[in-house]
Parts: structure tokens; sequence; C-alpha cells
């Protein structure tokens, strides 16, 4: 029998590896797959090579596994840069994203990165870069209507850049 191959061996051991990347499950089933070679004899270092890891990683799932079963190849908390605003701010920030920059004596007269870094800094003691502010605009579903930008209910994903107006997707 002949042995298949691959094209682009390279590139497709990285499209997967970002795959395995891309969820919870498929991390911790990578983890499992790692460990089911150790447990056939393969060394870390070699279980390491063939996914990818580093050999300290593999040996850090193998020390996990040892202490807390298959439970503690799972997800845990990952550390991060905690919110900049609770949740209780982030719904007040909603409301007042539905409301003119005017009314809060700002110059501007629609909300866009810059005008929403300057009222999260004088209303909410909140410093945020524009590019930051535009982030928090789209997770928001801002969208520009007219000559005012607000928050919507019904805006997708792939409705229109806040500062721009331009479009960058079609709407659902």
């Amino acid at each position: 029998m002949r042995k298949l191959q691959i094209e682009d061996a390279e590139v497709m051991r990285m499209v997967i590896q970002q795959e395995i990347g891309r969820s919870d499950e498929s991390r911790y089933d990578h983890r499992l797959h790692c460990l089911l070679l150790l447990a056939a004899g393969h060394s870390c270092r070699q279980v390491a090579a063939l996914f990818g890891e580093d050999d300290t990683t593999v040996q850090r799932w193998v020390h996990r596994f040892s202490q807390g079963g298959l439970s503690a190849l799972r997800e845990g908390e990952r550390p991060g840069r905690p919110p900049t605003l609770n949740q209780a701010q982030w719904s007040l920030l909603e409301a007042d994203l539905r409301r003119s920059p005017h009314e809060f004596g700002l110059a501007r007269d629609c909300w866009d990165g810059r005008t929403l870094s300057e009222f999260l800094r004088s209303r909410y003691g909140v410093a945020l870069g524009v590019r930051q502010c535009q982030r928090i605009a789209r997770q928001m579903r801002f969208r520009p209507s007219g000559a005012a930008s607000r928050v919507t209910d019904r805006a997708s994903p792939y409705d229109s850049e806040m500062t721009t107006g331009t479009r960058t997707g079609t709407a659902a």
C-alpha cells in the first residue's frame, strides 16, 4: 500500500493547530490525544514534537491528569485583563449611547471612537484608547443612522463601522 501524503503539509499543520485552538472542547480532545500517545509508550518530547507543543506543556498536562483526572484537562478560568466596566456600568453606557453626545456636553453630533473615549474618561473615570472604544461600540452593536450614531437592538456584527459609516458587510 502506498503512503498517503497531505499536500502543503506544513501549512495544513498550522491550519489544523489553529482549528484545535478555536474551542475549549477541541483543546480538551487535543490533550486527550496527547495522553493516549503517552500511555502507548511515547515520551513527552516525542508527543510534543508530533503535536507542535512544548515539552513542558505536555508534562504539565500529565501532572494535571495525575492529580485531577480527566476533568483537570478541561479549560479553567483564563487569566486576563479584568473588565473595565462592571455590568451595571455597561448597562448605563448602553443607555447613554442611545442619546446624543450633545446631551452630555460633548461637541460632536454623533458617537465615534474619540468621543466615546472622552465620554468614558469624564463620566466613568475609565481611560481607553480610541481603537478600544471602537471595539466596545461594535460589541454593543453600534450603527450609524443618519447624522447621529445610536445603539440598536437589531444591528448585526456585519453592520457599518461606527466612525466611517462605510459598509463592511451585509446585514442578515
